[in-house]
């Protein structure tokens, strides 16, 4: 089928395109759902099936230009993990949430570049790469799974931030490694060449704080509720488009925004509105993440990428649990962490665009390839790891526990009603 659609018009071929996409994504999580599993994981192998490299209902063509795509979703994404930095949450947690994300994504680095050295006899810029991209976590399918199952709790603002400040670390991480490798490739090192990015991210920062409250002044309180949903899409596009003038990922920028705006509207019904706005978006993001893994190229994987898979499994479940432990956290949190952290997707894969550029052709392609094998094996397992974890930390009620809390106010009127 995506050999007629290449013959059509271009705007012809992209609704086209969408609707296959859409209408995928739908059908595939009738089946997941007879499963048990999220959404996310019925997305991503809608994706893979109907993608270029398999069924090919939607053509090379097309699936080149769906990269917009993820930085809209990302956006989204975003400024809805902004909201949960409240200025109350973040005093309460002080210290121990910074700590608990600097142990889960450094240690899951350091393990990763240190296994791949050690065991797979890697070329240290790939090694420091991969160890670079290992320190993120995705936060679009940890946000899904707990929309989907309403999961609330101090464990769900624990994993919340901590994802959100994952992404920052990371970031930074990838930042500093990226300038290394270069100068070891290139011969040249600079400070300008390392400390740019960073300044850059931290100037989006403070342009989305400028977007917070820009957007506060205009959501005055008689705003109608379809302009407060336009100016709000308005603003998050276009500071994603100003993110992408120079390379720079629009995940802090916009979470940010979230923040600054929730901090001074204090306004949970804008979030709500986004998030009956949003599930077309998100399927789109996880369908075009399935449909650009090239599964010819998994002969390629191997033991690297396997090795790759499951050393970052064991690294983000160590570091998070060892700063659970460091900041004395409960058992629940310090148990189940770990396992909500394994989904990884849109930061990593940006992040292995960005890296193939600065490696040797051969090298840059084999990591391409580690990271979009991985990204789409991660969101398969991960969203089901991030479900368990939230059912075994206490986030998620199963229907017996709703009954038992609805009858419980029952029982113990009941009771007093007999004395």
């Amino acid at each position: 089928m995506g050999h007629y659609l290449e013959g059509l018009s271009t705007n012809t071929l992209i609704l086209i395109g969408l609707s296959i996409i859409l209408l995928a994504g739908f059908f595939f999580t009738r089946l997941t759902k007879k499963v048990q599993l999220p959404n996310v994981s019925g997305y991503i192998v809608a994706g893979i099936l109907i993608g270029p490299h398999c069924l090919c209902l939607i053509p090379q063509q097309l699936a080149d230009n769906m990269n917009f795509i993820s930085d809209i979703a990302l956006a989204f994404i975003a400024f809805g993990v902004g909201r949960f930095f409240k200025k109350e949450t973040l005093r309460d947690a002080g210290l121990s949430v910074i700590v608990i994300t600097l142990f889960e994504s450094l240690v899951a680095g350091l393990l990763v570049t240190i296994m791949m050295l050690l065991v797979f006899h890697m070329e240290l810029s790939m090694a420091l790469l991969l160890g670079a991209i290992a320190t993120a976590t995705a936060p679009a399918s940890t946000m899904m799974t707990i929309n989907q199952y309403h999961a609330r709790g101090e464990f769900v603002n624990t994993l919340l931030q901590v994802v959100a400040l994952d992404d920052v670390v990371c970031l930074l991480v990838f930042s500093i490694v990226a300038a290394l490798v270069t100068a070891m490739e290139y011969g040249t090192l600079s400070v300008s060449s390392i400390a740019l990015p960073i300044l850059y991210n931290l100037g989006f920062m403070a342009l989305g704080a400028l977007f917070g409250l820009l957007l506060h002044r205009l959501l005055w309180p008689h705003r109608s509720t379809d302009n407060r949903l336009i100016i709000t899409v308005a603003l998050l596009l276009g500071l994603s488009g100003l993110c992408t003038i120079f390379d720079v990922s629009p995940l802090l920028s916009c979470m940010v925004l979230g923040a600054v705006y929730r901090n001074k509207a204090h306004d949970k019904e804008l979030f709500c509105q986004l998030n009956v706005f949003t599930p077309p978006i998100m399927l789109m993001f996880f369908v075009v993440s399935g449909m650009n893994l090239d599964i010819t190229m998994l002969g390629n994987f191997g033991l690297v990428g396997l090795g790759y898979f499951l050393i970052r499994i064991a690294g983000k479940y160590l570091g998070a649990y060892l700063g659970c432990l460091t900041v004395k956290s409960s058992s629940a949190i310090r148990r189940c962490l770990g396992v909500a952290l394994v989904p990884q997707a849109g930061v990593a894969i940006g992040l292995a665009y960005l890296a193939q550029r600065i490696l040797p052709p051969e090298i840059g392609s084999l990591l391409m390839t580690i990271i979009l094998a991985s990204s789409v094996l991660y969101e398969l397992i991960g969203p089901a790891c991030a479900k368990a974890a939230l059912f075994r930390s206490g986030a998620i009620r199963t229907a017996a526990q709703k009954d038992a809390a609805v009858k419980a106010p029952e029982t113990a009127l009941a009771k007093s009603t007999s004395l």
